[in-house]
């Protein structure tokens, strides 16, 4: 039984043939889709609210071929407002449907999840922990929009503690070659030190800067992301965090003419919508990215399972 869990799980020749994939997924989506799954089916279960990660693996799907059965607030209109455990309930799902796409507010659910089912479980997000689909788009995404990988500068702004894109996005930017990191944060809400340990363990440069401007000018790639109101402790924390940092036509200035900016989204004024018509913007290019690199896993998962590997490798990694 093969999982997506983790960026951990995932080496550069896994990541090659991933992003082929997409490629190629991409092709046959503006031609209508593939009937590669057909017959299949995706339960979709989000304890967390959504928009672009469920409706794209969604749509992934059913250009795929297969079909969908979904809740976008299971925290709520689930068993779960019952008491029913998250194992109890993957139990019973995993007998409707041929792979789970989950989202919970809890590090680990994921792995929970995936322990006791028994079919794929993909990791669409797991509190302040991983969100490895959308580290694979934001990778694929450079890969088009730079053209290599290898390299690059890479500039991680924002909510850095509790930001699980930029968690995913450092573990795999690690694999790569001759790659440097600059985080930039609040001074409440830094890189997490398990990954900055990552890091130091895999020989990867970065840095840790205040001045968005000085760092804007140098990198390759700024990776804006929310200040998450829901994941700070209290109000006066989440303030002392929010409006810290922004992208706006000042910066555009600085930044370098073949650079890019992506984001997870959603933003909350992060960045300025005047910075929308600059051709440097890539975050919507980037959504609908998510998509192709969704169809390939749907289908490594339930056709080949190359890509990923079970549990058991993955354990220790997460704790």
């Amino acid at each position: 039984m093969y999982h997506v869990l983790s960026a951990h799980q995932f080496d550069r020749g896994q990541m090659d043939e991933l992003f082929k994939t997409a490629e190629i997924m991409e092709f046959n989506a503006r031609k209508g889709g593939l009937n590669l799954l057909g017959g299949k089916i995706m339960a979709a279960l989000f304890f967390e609210p959504s928009t672009r990660t469920r409706f794209s693996f969604e749509s992934a799907m059913m250009r795929l071929g297969g079909q969908v059965i979904s809740t976008e607030n299971a925290a709520q209109f689930s068993s779960a407002i019952k008491g029913e455990t998250l194992e109890d309930s993957i139990r019973v799902i995993s007998s409707y449907a041929d792979v789970i796409v989950m989202r919970h507010n809890e590090v680990g659910a994921a792995m929970r999840a995936a322990k006791v089912a028994t079919v794929p479980v993909i990791n669409a997000g797991d509190g302040a922990g991983e969100h490895p689909t959308q580290a694979l788009l934001d990778l694929y995404t450079i890969q088009k929009e730079i053209g290599r990988i290898d390299g690059v500068k890479v500039a991680m702004v924002g909510d850095l503690t509790y930001g699980r894109t930029v968690h995913s996005l450092a573990y795999l930017l690690a694999k790569y070659e001759g790659v440097t990191m600059y985080f930039v944060s609040p001074e409440n809400c830094p890189v997490p030190e398990k990954v900055k340990a990552f890091l130091d363990e895999q020989g990867v440069v970065y840095f840790e800067e205040t001045d968005l401007g000085r760092v804007a000018e140098v990198v390759d790639v700024l990776y804006m992301t929310r200040i998450q109101k829901e994941r700070f402790p209290d109000e006066a924390e989440y303030t002392k965090a929010a409006g810290v940092y922004k992208i706006d036509a000042g910066v555009l200035e600085l930044m370098k003419k073949q650079s890019i900016i992506l984001h997870p989204l959603p933003r909350a004024g992060e960045i300025s919508p005047e910075v929308d018509s600059d051709s440097r913007a890539a975050y919507f290019r980037q959504a609908k990215n998510g998509v192709y690199i969704r169809m390939a896993l749907l289908a490594y998962c339930l056709e080949e399972g190359r890509v990923v590997r079970d549990t058991s490798a993955l354990e220790s990694l997460l704790k």
